[in-house]
């Protein structure tokens, strides 16, 4: 009766133990490696047209996938960086940096952030919709969810709190802080 169960234990153990590989893989697929340059892609069309560029990183569906020949990118979410074809961007949230054509050493965080900006330098974005509008606008910062969410060509602002200086079409080297409390 021991050695029954002993033989018992030890073929449901083994069978065990063959069925547990299938249940600890994380993603199947499992993710893509290996592209050339150092890039990394993950997502349907994400670093679509990449030829030259080193360092780039493209996670989410259409993410950075009009860079060709530029490098140090980097886009998460479905349609950061979608048009980028300037180096040194960094997106983080859907729709982020999404018109970006030549702008380069920008930063969005966030949903929609610095959505519209196609040529526009060393912009700082932080928030769902901040800077949304800034098309030619350079060396802008904006914290806050829709702060200075229309600043077209306004350059050299800094803004905090959410909506702050929502509207700012041709502004300059604006500082502004607006904490409001909604109860």
């Amino acid at each position: 009766m021991k050695n029954r169960n002993i033989i018992l234990t030890t073929i449901l153990l083994a069978l065990g133990s063959l069925a547990l590989p299938q249940w600890t893989q994380a993603v199947s697929p499992a993710p893509d490696g290996g592209y050339p340059g150092g890039n990394t892609a993950e997502g349907y069309l994400a670093l679509g047209s990449v030829t030259t560029g080193v360092y780039n990183t493209g996670i989410g569906v259409y993410s950075l996938l009009s860079i060709t020949d530029q490098s140090l990118c980097t886009a998460v979410g479905a349609g950061a960086l979608f048009s980028n074809t300037g180096g040194t961007n960094t997106a983080t949230g859907a729709g982020a940096l999404l018109s970006n054509t030549t702008g380069t050493n920008n930063t969005a965080n966030g949903t929609f952030a610095l959505f519209s900006s196609t040529a526009g330098n060393d912009n700082t974005a932080i928030g769902d919709r901040a800077l949304v509008v800034a098309d030619n606008a350079d060396g802008n910062t904006a914290v806050g969810s829709f702060a200075l969410g229309v600043n077209t060509s306004g350059s050299l602002n800094t803004v905090i709190g959410a909506a702050a200086l929502i509207t700012n079409p041709t502004g300059r080297r604006a500082r502004c802080a607006r904490w409001q409390h909604q109860w």
